[in-house]
């Protein structure tokens, strides 16, 4: 009797242990495809955010093209929209950077007068970003009049755009021109005069 109800004990447990494994495949089984659903859930949630979101740099081109053509208007405000209020400035000639869209603005005013006709050509664009950061480089070429008479000038510049919100906006500007040779020495070699539109004014950060 006692190795019937040892044999009997033991089918049980074999028994339980089978179902136990069996219920642990299934259980295992079910994980697996709930696993399968989500991932396939999240990449299709993943597939239709990049199709509705532009891509980063997009934005940041498309930002930069906006406050460029603001520039070129002379339009304040909407040039205001693509700046931070405590954005800075790398100054146009020898002399401390400019903090402040605030301070920036009447520099801008004074550089700007006049010209007419302005046209701010943008080329070789490149723009990198981490998640809430992105900076951009490119080179320009400025055509307009000044005092009714033909100008140019050439240069890159470089900025710094944060994420705020939803929007991307400028936070450092760092604008140079390139100034020929040949125009350096007769430029170091002519003395200012008073009132003489200066160069590094003529052409405000951009």
């Amino acid at each position: 009797m006692k190795l019937k109800f040892g044999a009997t004990a033991c089918a049980r447990c074999l028994i339980a242990a089978v179902l136990m494994l069996s219920f642990a495949g299934t259980f295992f089984a079910d994980q697996k495809n709930q696993k399968k659903k989500k991932d396939q859930a999240s990449n299709a949630a993943d597939a239709s955010a990049s199709i509705l979101t532009p891509a980063i740099s997009t934005q940041i081109d498309q930002v930069i093209g906006e406050m460029l053509g603001a520039f070129q208007l002379g339009d304040i405000e909407m040039m205001h929209k693509y700046y931070a209020d405590n954005a800075t400035f790398v100054s146009g000639s020898y002399a401390p950077p400019v903090v402040g869209w605030q301070n920036y603005v009447p520099i801008y005013q004074a550089g700007m007068t006049g010209f007419q006709g302005i046209q701010l050509i943008r080329r070789n664009t490149y723009i990198y970003n981490t998640e809430d950061v992105a900076w951009a480089m490119y080179q320009w070429e400025f055509l307009s009049t000044y005092n009714g008479k033909p100008f140019s000038a050439e240069g890159q510049t470089t900025l710094i755009f944060d994420k705020v919100g939803d929007k991307w906006l400028i936070v450092h500007n760092h604008t140079s021109q390139v100034i020929p040779p040949a125009a350096a020495m007769q430029q170091s070699a002519t003395p200012q005069q008073p009132g003489q539109h200066p160069s590094a004014a003529a052409l405000p950060n951009s």
